[in-house]
């Protein structure tokens, strides 16, 4: 991480998880073995996650993946949107017709379909308090740009 701040915040963050009840299926709090100086975090993940818990609704920004199962594709859409923020998901599906579909009605500023890797070209930003405004692309671009409007132009005559 890139601070004793981020690094304590994470720390904090994987031991609500515990204490809330997920199930912690590898990693933890506490450095990665060997690495007994710096910011590091164990890769961690856990199961039997609900979103109600703590690591369900904050954004992490650390190696923490938190799964949480779901019944059909509009129970898993309402979960992914049952969160004050909005910066980026993930769909994995067989079927590319319904990765697209759900997508769609996932309140994200990004969504990577099957793996697909960040694109520059492409806006990057986030919704709900993920922020406003984008970066890269020709939507990042137009952030920089002043608009004016003049009224009357015909009437100036």
């Amino acid at each position: 991480m890139v601070s004793e701040v981020q690094f304590d915040k994470i720390q904090k963050l994987i031991q609500q998880g515990i204490d809330e009840g997920a199930t912690l299926e590898t990693g933890g709090t506490g450095r990665p073995d060997g690495l007994n100086a710096g910011y590091y975090i164990r890769p961690t993940v856990f199961s039997h996650v609900t979103n109600d818990m703590t690591i369900a609704r904050e954004e992490i920004f650390g190696p923490v993946l938190s799964l949480i199962g779901y019944t059909n594709d509009d129970d898993a859409i309402r979960i992914a949107n049952d969160t004050p923020y909005g910066l980026s998901g993930y769909i994995s599906s067989a079927d590319p017709e319904r990765a697209k579909r759900m997508a769609r009605l996932i309140r994200t500023g990004n969504v990577h379909l099957n793996g697909a890797p960040l694109d520059n070209k492409a806006p990057f930003g986030g919704y709900k308090q993920s922020g406003n405004g984008r970066e890269w692309g020709a939507h990042g671009f137009q952030e920089f740009l002043e608009v004016k409007a003049i009224m009357g132009y015909n009437a100036a005559g």
